[in-house]
């Protein structure tokens, strides 16, 4: 894009950086949308334009599965329509290159955008690890579309909300917190998920701030004996989290956890917060004070953005855990 326009045609391939765009002020731009972007509910109107390679149903152990597979060979997990790009005329992309099985990445882009005859977008692609990152992003989201001040009123909107949160819960015991980003294999939450559950009022037994998300396993869980477990795996809600959640009451090591056997286990919309790098990871960490500390954090959040989890009776099924 040679000249900058006052009011740019935005692509958004990432669900993060369309709701990055809206916050901002700026949703009556974006012209086109990634398949996974559905929030505000309002940019679902718009057209799709990118799809994912692997078949989407199943458990989240076949999805590893199939993604892996992919990974494995080299492949792209998701593809870009290049037609679809082309028509949307787009001034501004705004794509990722954080994670291949998150998102169309960087590479899906630039080979989609290869084929525009029409137009040369100029390419905004984040790379999200911590919140500092993410208040960068933002600002860039906010420079390309000609809007710095939105994004420096934003970025200082949600540093004020996350202070507050901090500042509520700064003197409660710090409860040890085991978060699930993914439940079969089992995975914790990286990258700003620590930083959140900090802010919170919590310490992230599992997982570095600003490093990749790590795989575990259930007996490292029990291991670490966490006071609470917040369950809210990528891409999934409440409903689906309740499926996935359900054959682990066949773990024996499930079963005997503390957190467990206290009733100090969650599941979270893992869709709408946590995991996407954006505005929403503010409410995120209200989440986290109001679940770790509800006798000072009470967001109304409840039955909304996370339930408590109900198990079948113990001894219902029992076999060892792997």
């Amino acid at each position: 894009m040679t000249k900058k326009s006052p009011h740019p045609r935005v692509v958004s391939l990432i669900a993060s950086s369309t709701e990055i765009l809206n916050a901002l002020g700026a949703g009556d731009l974006q012209v086109a949308r990634s398949h996974e972007c559905d929030f505000p509910p309002s940019v679902k109107s718009l057209p799709a334009i990118t799809r994912p390679k692997f078949n989407v149903e199943g458990s989240s152990a076949e999805i590893d599965q199939r993604v892996k597979s992919l990974v494995e060979r080299g492949l792209s997990v998701y593809e870009v329509d290049a037609d679809a790009l082309d028509k949307a005329h787009a001034d501004v992309i705004l794509t990722q290159d954080q994670c291949q099985v998150c998102a169309v990445s960087l590479a899906d882009v630039e080979r989609a955008v290869c084929e525009i005859t029409d137009s040369d977008p100029r390419i905004v692609s984040l790379h999200p690890h911590t919140m500092a990152d993410i208040y960068r992003d933002i600002a860039r989201v906010a420079d390309a579309i000609g809007r710095p001040a939105a994004g420096e009123d934003l970025i200082a909107a949600m540093k004020g909300r996350l202070a507050a949160v901090a500042a509520l819960v700064a003197r409660q015991p710090k409860k040890r917190l085991a978060f699930i980003e993914w439940v079969d294999p089992p995975m914790s939450g990286g990258h700003w998920m620590p930083e959140l559950i900090d802010t919170a009022g919590g310490i992230s037994l599992f997982g570095t701030t600003g490093q990749p998300s790590p795989w575990i396993t259930w007996k490292d869980v029990a291991k670490a004996d966490p006071d609470v477990i917040v369950v809210a795996p990528c891409g999934y809600d409440i409903e689906v989290t309740r499926r996935e959640v359900r054959p682990l009451v066949a773990y024996e090591t499930w079963q005997e956890l503390r957190a467990v056997r206290t009733g100090q286990v969650y599941l979270a919309d893992g869709n709408a917060y946590f995991n996407r790098p954006g505005p929403r990871l503010v409410d995120s960490a209200e989440i986290l004070a109001e679940i770790m500390h509800p006798g000072v954090a009470d967001f109304r959040l409840r039955g909304k953005a996370y339930v408590d989890y109900k198990m079948i009776p113990p001894g219902v099924i029992a076999s060892k855990a792997g």
